[in-house]
Parts: C-alpha cells; sequence; structure tokens
C-alpha cells in the first residue's frame, strides 16, 4: 500500500518513508509512526510523518 493518502496512516504502524536528504537517491527509512504532520486527506509525493527516532519524511510504503 502506498503512502499518500491520510486516512491509512495512524501512530503506531510501521512505514518506510524518504528522508528529505535522501530524495534524490530514493533510500527509505523503516520505523513506527508517532506524528502525523500532513493535514491535506492526501499528498501526491506521500503522507509527511515523523516516526519514533525522530526521523521526518514522506510515507512511500505501508509495512
Amino acid at each position: 500500500m502506498d503512502g499518500t493518502v491520510r486516512a491509512f496512516i495512524k501512530p503506531g504502524i510501521r512505514v518506510s518513508i524518504v528522508l528529505k536528504k535522501d530524495q534524490g537517491t530514493g533510500l527509505l527509512t523503516e520505523g513506527v509512526v508517532k506524528e502525523v504532520l500532513t493535514n491535506s486527506p492526501g499528498h501526491p509525493h506521500g503522507i509527511k510523518v515523523r516516526l519514533e527516532s525522530g526521523a521526518v519524511g514522506r510515507v512511500k510504503r505501508i509495512l
């Protein structure tokens, strides 16, 4: 499942995100969602979240 729909993304789920610094390479970082930062119901590049590790990025995949 992709990460472009906010309704699918809740705190506590495991996701793969792309960090701002990794957008050029597409390197993904896995973690558990702590907070959903995007307010709109969808975003074409992925919903922005903060992971429990503190990393912030856009969801590319819900695991």
